[in-house]
């Protein structure tokens, strides 16, 4: 009962060169403009944005000069 075949070594290339890549580059791309949106979406309850806008200008600036 013992197994008279031989044994047959075989080795496997795997090529990298070049190839790929472009995934991981779109993933990126695409989570910044997703948390791009949700930023614009939930800016007021995040505090980045007001209602109103006040600009108060000075009728009168002083300049010492010496």
């Amino acid at each position: 009962m013992v197994d008279e075949r031989d044994t047959v070594e075989r080795t496997t290339i795997v090529e990298t060169d070049g190839g790929g890549g472009g995934g991981g580059v779109l993933a990126i791309v695409l989570l910044v403009i997703v948390v791009l949106v949700l930023l614009f979406l939930f800016r007021d309850q995040l505090g980045f944005g007001a209602e109103k806008t006040e600009i108060s200008i000075p009728d009168k600036i002083e300049v010492n000069v010496n």
